[in-house]
């Protein structure tokens, strides 16, 4: 399935109920399934991601083997979670790139604490053999610099281990917001935890239950903010964001404040306004928000703004390799996206304006999302397997129709 993006007059102007946060949502459902009482979610996550996860959950006992397709997160949950599951045996696969996706750290570290976990075929990947016991927890280290949905994973389940779990951090953290938005979930649900400087320990205790609301998606944010950017003319309100919020991609605004918008916030509608000045050149560490890499990296390719990135390492694993892909689909548009030294990237050059473009997707939702914005300033833009867009936010396409922009299917 191929999309063709264009819009008429490059007028925006609506509001957009932005989608729910897919993070909180996963590690919600986790905690539910953890706790003692089952309790309500209100605005669940419509993901791809997260209704696989809730799925599962709901039908445990039911299947031996789980696939949980390209979802991430729901696998690296799912692992930490299933061993747990006494006298159940389970197969936890996914789909061909999930196979190419490490999780090697996160099921050594659970052998560690005693669990039952075997590689079904090649070593440090799923799909995986779980076989289901108590553990009793107690002392871990784990590198830091790996994803942080690993140490979310662990921390989830540390309440329930008989000893619960002293966990230390070694080396440079990476995505250390979602790993603050995990502990703070968790003490919303009744847990105690203490983290000094680099050891988190939670002791054995129960979470406590209690009806929960899930704020939106700060990662959808940002595709709204390049539209808001690159239109002729802007009046377009978001809704459903929380202005303090856990997300680590709530720092968006201070970007992009620095590309020439800024941003109103009226609870619980933000006004995204445009018309202010931009910088010519930017550096970003993406460390603790690489979610919002694409989004960013594209917006500069578009506004002519060069730029230096680091804190890139962890995309490389994700979906795709997500530097590979953005290198190769910059580069159809005339812009030079490169590595330099100590693993910073180097952005230079423009968008050309004045070409028809096929960006090739990846089968990853951000490309597909990052890149479709640039149909206001391109004759015709292609997005090649749109609808890979499901896995974090269904309803993109439609959102952007309501935006008066054209979509064509090319089927």
């Amino acid at each position: 399935m191929k999309y063709k993006l264009s819009h008429p007059d490059r007028i925006i102007g609506g509001e957009i109920n932005l989608p729910a946060s897919k993070s909180i949502a996963n590690r919600l459902l986790i905690i539910r399934a953890l706790c003692k009482d089952s309790f309500t979610i209100n605005n669940l996550a419509p993901s791809d991601d997260t209704q696989v996860l809730n799925s599962v959950l709901n039908s445990l006992g039911k299947e031996e083997t789980i696939d949980v397709g390209a979802a991430g997160t729901t696998m690296r949950f799912l692992t930490a979670f299933l061993t747990l599951q006494e006298g159940q045996r389970f197969t936890l696969t996914g789909s061909e790139r999930m196979k190419k996706r490490p999780i090697g750290v996160l099921v050594e570290a659970l052998r560690e604490l005693g669990a039952s976990i075997s590689y079904m075929e090649e070593e440090g990947y799923p799909p995986l053999k779980i076989d289901g016991r108590f553990l009793d927890g107690g002392s871990l280290t784990i590198n830091a610099g790996i994803s942080s949905q690993y140490i979310s994973a662990l921390l989830l389940i540390a309440p329930v281990l008989k000893n619960g779990l002293k966990l230390t951090l070694e080396g440079e953290m990476v995505s250390r917001p979602y790993i603050e938005m995990t502990l703070s979930l968790m003490e919303a649900f009744g847990i105690d935890v203490e983290w000094k400087d680099n050891i988190i320990q939670i002791n054995a205790q129960e979470y406590q239950e209690q009806e929960f609301t899930v704020e939106a998606d700060w990662s959808a944010f940002g595709y709204f903010c390049t539209i808001a950017s690159l239109a002729k003319q802007n009046k377009l309100v978001l809704n459903g964001l929380f202005k303090d919020s856990v997300q680590g991609d709530s720092v968006f605004p201070e970007y992009g404040s620095l590309l020439g918008l800024r941003f109103h916030f009226m609870k619980p509608y933000f006004h995204l306004i445009k018309g202010f000045e931009k910088v010519d050149q930017i550096e970003i560490d993406f460390t603790t928000f690489p979610d919002q890499a694409q989004t960013l990296i594209v917006w500069c390719a578009a506004l002519g703004v060069s730029g230096n990135f680091k804190g890139l390492q962890t995309l490389k694993i994700k979906e795709t390799d997500r530097l590979l892909a953005l290198q190769n689909e910059l580069s159809k548009l005339g812009v030079e996206f490169k590595e330099g030294k100590q693993g910073v990237w180097h952005l230079k050059g423009k968008i050309k304006q004045d070409q028809a473009v096929e960006i090739s997707t990846y089968k990853d939702h951000r490309m597909a999302m990052a890149f479709a914005p640039l149909a206001l300033v391109l004759p015709s833009l292609i997005i090649d397997d749109p609808m890979v867009v499901t896995k974090s936010y269904p309803m993109f396409w439609e959102d952007l129709k309501s935006l008066g922009f054209k979509i064509e299917d090319l089927n």
